[in-house]
Order: C-alpha cells, then structure tokens, then sequence
C-alpha cells in the first residue's frame, strides 16, 4: 500500500480517520445508550454499568464538543508530525506518535464492548475496518522509512495511560 500512499500523506490522513470514527459514535451514542441501557445493566456488574450509563450518557451536541476538543489534539499533532518529517520548526514525532497509540488501542475497545454486550456498539464498525487497517499501514509505513523506532513506540506506550483520564474527562457527563 506505501506505493499508492507516501509517507505525509498517511499522517495528513489521521486527523480525516479521527472524524470517520467519531462521526459515527456522534451519531449512535445517543440513541444506542437509550436502546441498550438495560443491556448493560444485565451484562455489566451494576456498579460499573452506573460508570459506564453516567460516562456516555449525554447528547449528541455534548458528544460532538468533546470530539470536537479531542480533534483539536489530533490536528496539532498531526501538524507537528509532519513537521517533523519535513523537518521544520515545530516537529514532534512523540506526540503524534502517543496520539495514534490511542487512538489505535481505542479502537480494540469498541471491539472488546461489541462482544461483551453482544451487540454492535457506536465506533465498532469504524474501528474494524477503518482505525486498525489504517494504523497498522501507518505504523509500518513510520517504521519502514524510519520515522520512528519500535524505541519510540515503547516509549510512547506509558503516555498514552496519561492520556485515557484526559479523554474520560472531557467526555464527562455533569
């Protein structure tokens, strides 16, 4: 696929992957939640089922802010990427690189809630054919013209539990 792809073009395609996604949790977690709140009451253990409904309990417009300051990240480090390649002012590959981590493992979360609740979840259908395809050619595609390392992947691993609070926060109900 590198043939049809370079190497910028794969970065300038994470933040349009981010919106494919979440475009499609905006417009089912509203409705999914009403629909399938009992569900998960009767799958999830209750004190984590109440986690789970507060959580992603909220409207459409609520969702779409959260995302809308998420991709705020997605973009910046998006830039700073591809800075980085072209070796500008701003370049930062370990931002990027902590950002598409997430992104990429979030991805086998919506997989992991669809079998659990045996039920096709908001960003399920996305995460399978969109996050993790496109993940696993951008990071061979990094690792292949040696824009990083599997150094900087492991380095990167423990940012992104820095960053799992930083979501839930923002797409906090209250």
């Amino acid at each position: 696929m590198e043939q049809w792809f370079d190497i910028q073009t794969l970065i300038w395609l994470f933040p349009i992957m981010f919106i494919l996604h979440d475009f499609e949790e905006i417009i089912m977690v509203e409705s999914w939640m009403k629909r399938n709140s009992t569900k998960i009451y009767n799958v999830l253990p209750k004190r984590f089922a109440d986690r789970v409904i507060k959580q992603f309990s909220m409207s459409t417009a609520q969702f779409a802010v959260a995302v809308l300051i998420i991709f705020l990240f997605v973009s910046s480090s998006t830039v700073m990427a591809n800075q980085y390649v072209i070796q500008g002012l701003l370049g930062n590959i370990y931002i990027f690189t902590i950002i598409t981590l997430v992104f990429f493992l979030h991805a086998f979360t919506h997989i992991g809630q669809s079998i659990i609740l045996r039920s096709v979840t908001p960003g399920a259908f996305t995460s399978l054919i969109v996050i993790i395809p496109y993940s696993l050619v951008l990071y061979r595609s990094l690792l292949v013209n040696e824009i990083i390392t599997w150094k900087t992947i492991f380095l990167s691993l423990p940012y992104c539990l820095l960053i799992i609070p930083i979501v839930l926060l923002l797409s906090h109900n209250d």
